[in-house]
């Protein structure tokens, strides 16, 4: 069974940055496509970003192109999201999953989440 730890949220102003992690056990972290989604309060769960190996196979929401970056280190078994200039629109609790498909959809590996709080 894969088990998911997201980490690295946390209350930050706007225009900073933040780094979250997301540790994976339970299967190599290459077997998979990952991708980082993320809820905001009486917000449905939405897409952010997603990479299938590397750099060059990530893709993101319009919301957030050009100020987020997905990456991931099959070797450490975690996948990341540096966000920068962040904005309060980016409120949210962020989950990282495994995804397949050309839509990027989620399997149902949900960890705890992070929050991100951006101040104003």
């Amino acid at each position: 069974q894969v088990q998911v730890t997201e980490s690295g949220g946390g209350l930050v102003q706007a225009g900073g940055s933040l780094r979250l992690s997301c540790t994976v056990s339970g299967r190599p972290l290459r077997s998979y496509a990952w991708g980082w989604f993320r809820q905001a309060p009486g917000k449905e769960r939405e897409f952010v970003a997603a990479i299938k190996w590397g750099a060059d196979s990530a893709t993101y929401a319009e919301s957030v192109k050009g100020r987020f970056t997905i990456s991931r280190d099959n070797a450490k078994s975690t996948v990341y999201l540096q966000m920068n200039n962040l904005k309060p629109e980016d409120t949210a609790v962020y989950y990282c999953n495994a995804v397949w498909g050309s839509d990027y959809n989620p399997y149902d590996y949900w960890g705890q989440g992070t929050q991100v709080t951006v101040s104003s």
